[in-house]
């Protein structure tokens, strides 16, 4: 549980919104705690006739026995019935400023009582089952016919461990700059603590604790999950419960029939272990190809414009209907096929069943939520974890439940969302990353961002290493290109200089993450041309950003410079010719650089660099400054990627030129290989010559790039999704791309599917062995410097 600390991410939310989740949430904790008090009413319900029978000549229970069974429960519930009584007026007199926290402080300073109730629950649920043995305790027997006596002594071990989940919601709600902050802050400390203690002190007692099967469990977590079965992927549902794990499978509703589960494994958690990758044996994952993958993309934002179309002609439900399952599929083998981050869970007799979060937006630092979930349960190792195996009739009885007790009903498709619901933003994001503050010690620090694009997050830019500070000042501007995206997330690292922290598989130093936090990319907030300024808080830690969105509509002019002398916006065959070149000087300046220092560098070309320095490499260029390599020395390797790719996409009209561009798309489209073969390279060749020889010297400068993929992570597709558009697409006055003015930044389908056919064509050159050209010199013209 402690693990919330460290890896919580608070999502941003504007004020108004975040304080009217604080009050969902204390109504949610209202709602908890009148059933928790009904339980402990019920609980009580016997004490008094058996306090009264103990005083008489014929006691049923001893006065010690009642003290034991009973121990500090009528304090337990005073305790929350206080904190009810409290709680209830302060919510229904709501307001924006209303406090809480004090009311949680005070309840968490009274833990003691939960303290002492532990320490005795074993001996009271003993005590409680010997009594129910004897069969003589009528109060006690009519109360165990309807809910099990050591059930309800459970309640308030159980009770512990939600209000510490439930703390950390508030507090996640709570903006930082309200009173109850370092309240709830304080609170949860406290219970974390406390926690820490119980699940610390539990261990020796578990060997001793007999509880009999089926008792007390109760539904923690469920979601939906892919597991590995044989080489082939399958969507799963899992359920985590308070002794076990349980593997189902949604069975399909034929002709109206209610939802069912079939049971595929379960794990009792006694039997439950986990192995990270290398203290397992190495277990090929089956990868779905990236060109797969963009297939069932180009099939979904297909769609996605066809059921648009249909509502705005307001066709029948039929087609609708129809439409919305093809999509509903797309989207479900997309889910299934893409989560790589593999979790291995072992039973006792070496089985292991690998399962990947379905909700694979997690990055490789993160844990599983269904790991993070089952670290909680150290507290229910109270009531005596134990091996056991479920009759075929129990199994059955636990997955028909499963339907009633599900918490995740849908899989996060788009078909699943409100109409209204954005699909994402296209095109690109300025953030500035100004500093931080809240730290309680000087460290140092860094910072990386990250977007969503269909579902999977993706580093895009990184600030520079801010030395032993507790106020790091980055003030640092990247540029980010949006596809689809939803969501910014920032993370904030410590940088390790420790060389014995060294990761095994690429041999990096291990940086520890000191916290995480996002922001839903509104298209409201973002429609003006303004810079929208706003802070990400993370466990106590704010980072200050600013962030400026330009659609796609606006982000690619392809306009000519106004400096003619100049080489970005000049045509290509001006520059080379004014310098007397085959190829740019700009770049091969860009390309040796690169090749000298940045062929190891993790996401070359993905990862942004920063703006300023991307600005200052474009005027020493256009103006010719002769220190430009000199600078270019000096500066990040990934701003210099990043010069070389505004080169392009500030070209009057793209490498792959206007007029041809129609040609390549559909080239790219035909389905007889031999045909596509003699249609694209008879098309590379009639690119004017500066243009053609430019692009080979890059093709054989990116296919260097990829035999670098087992360290850069740059593959051929993701280098030819990077350069695609950036080569190919033209201005976007002249795209297939229809513009509607009611919906600038948000309509994204036809234009991923033109994204997708230039990304294909660029993949199809590189992935050739050689390109044969009519001029057998092809090499000396590559690499000439004549001047």
């Amino acid at each position: 549980l402690n693990m919330f600390a460290s890896f919580s991410s608070e999502p941003f939310l504007d004020l108004e919104k975040g304080l009217e989740m604080r009050k969902r949430v204390l109504s949610g904790i209202l709602a908890s705690e009148e059933t928790y008090l009904s339980h402990l009413e019920a609980l009580l319900l016997p004490m008094k006739p058996l306090k009264a029978a103990a005083t008489t000549s014929q006691p049923v229970l001893t006065v010690q026995q009642i003290e034991t069974i009973f121990f500090k429960v009528p304090e337990l519930y005073e305790i929350h019935k206080e904190f009810y009584d409290n709680l209830l007026p302060r919510v229904q007199q709501w307001s924006h400023h209303q406090c809480v926290g004090d009311l949680f402080q005070k309840q968490a300073s009274q833990l003691g009582v939960y303290r002492a109730f532990v320490d005795n629950y074993e001996l009271a649920v003993e005590t409680a089952e010997k009594c129910l043995a004897l069969g003589n305790n009528r109060p006690l027997c009519v109360l165990s016919s309807v809910l099990s006596l050591p059930a309800l002594l459970y309640k308030p071990v159980d009770r512990v461990t939600r209000s510490t989940l439930v703390l950390h919601d508030l507090l996640k709600h709570t903006p930082s700059s309200h009173p109850d902050y370092p309240l709830l802050q304080d609170a949860l400390r406290i219970s974390q603590n406390f926690l820490s203690s119980i699940n610390e002190e539990s261990t020796p007692r578990r060997q001793s604790m007999t509880v009999k099967k089926g008792e007390n469990r109760q539904l923690l977590k469920d979601s939906f999950m892919v597991e590995l079965v044989e080489g082939a992927r399958k969507l799963r549902h899992v359920f985590l419960f308070t002794d076990l794990l349980l593997c189902a499978k949604l069975k399909k509703q034929i002709g109206g029939k209610s939802q069912q589960y079939d049971s595929k494994w379960y794990i009792p958690l006694s039997d439950f272990t986990f192995q990270t990758a290398e203290e397992s044996e190495p277990l090929p994952i089956p990868q779905a190809p990236d060109e797969e993958l963009d297939a069932i993309k180009i099939k979904i934002s297909s769609l996605r414009s066809e059921i648009l179309r249909e509502r705005r002609a307001n066709k029948g439900s039929k087609v609708m209907e129809r439409l919305k399952k093809k999509l509903s599929e797309q989207e479900s083998l997309l889910l299934q096929t893409s989560p790589n981050m593999p979790l291995r869970v072992h039973n006792r007799n070496g089985k292991v069943r690998v399962v990947s979060d379905f909700h694979f937006n997690i990055p490789a630092h993160a844990y599983s939520p269904c790991r993070l979930c089952i670290s909680e349960l150290h507290i229910s190792d109270l009531i005596g974890l134990r091996t056991f195996s479920l009759t075929s009739m129990e199994l059955q009885m636990l997955t028909n439940s499963c339907v009633k007790l599900q918490t995740v009903h849908q899989l996060p498709l788009t078909v699943n969302k409100d109409e209204d619901e954005s699909t994402g933003l296209y095109g690109f994001l300025n953030v500035i990353v100004h500093s931080a503050s809240g730290l309680k010690q000087s460290l140092n620090l860094y910072c990386t961002l990250e977007v969503d694009s269909f579902g999977i997050f993706v580093n895009k830019a990184k600030t520079r290493v801010y030395r032993y500070t507790t106020e790091p000042k980055w003030n640092e501007e990247f540029e980010i290109e949006l596809e689809g995206s939803q969501t910014l997330r920032l993370l904030c690292y410590e940088k390790s200089y420790n060389k014995a922290k060294m990761n095994k598989e690429d041999g990096e130093s291990t940086d520890r993450i000191m916290g995480k936090g996002q922001i839903a990319l509104d298209p409201q907030i973002l429609q003006g041309k303004d810079w929208q300024r706003t802070v990400i808080p993370m466990n106590g830690v704010e980072v200050k950003i600013s962030m400026k969105f330009t659609s796609r509509e606006f982000s690619l002019k392809r306009m000519s410079s106004r400096k003619p002398m100049g080489v970005f916006g000049v045509n290509i065959s001006t520059v080379t010719k004014r310098e007397r070149s085959k190829v740019p000087y700009i770049v091969r300046q860009c390309l040796e650089e690169i090749e000298r220092r940045g062929m190891e560098e993790v996401g070359i070309y993905r990862v942004s660099g920063v703006a300023t320095d991307i600005q200052g490499l474009k005027t020493a260029f256009d103006t010719n400054n002769k220190d430009v390599s000199v600078m270019m020395s000096e500066m990040d390797v990934n701003a210099i990627a990043g010069t070389l790719k505004l080169y392009f996409r500030e070209l009057p009209e793209p490498l792959f030129t206007d007029e041809l561009y129609p040609n390549f798309a559909g080239g790219i489209a035909l389905s007889d290989s031999v045909a596509k073969e003699s249609c694209m390279l008879n098309l590379l060749l009639s690119l004017p010559e500066p243009n053609l020889v430019t692009f080979l010297f890059l093709l054989d400068h990116l296919k260097r790039v990829a035999e670098k993929e087992s360290v850069n992570k740059m593959s051929l597709h993701n280098l030819a999704t990077v350069f695609g558009p950036t080569l190919l697409r033209p201005a976007e006055k002249d795209s297939k791309i229809p513009t509607n003015p009611t919906q600038p930044i948000t309509m994204g389908d036809s234009w991923s599917l033109e994204v997708m056919s230039q990304v294909q064509v660029l993949l199809y050159f590189l992935q050739l062995e050689t390109i044969p050209t009519p001029d057998s010199k092809r090499q000396s013209i590559l690499f000439s410097t004549e001047v």
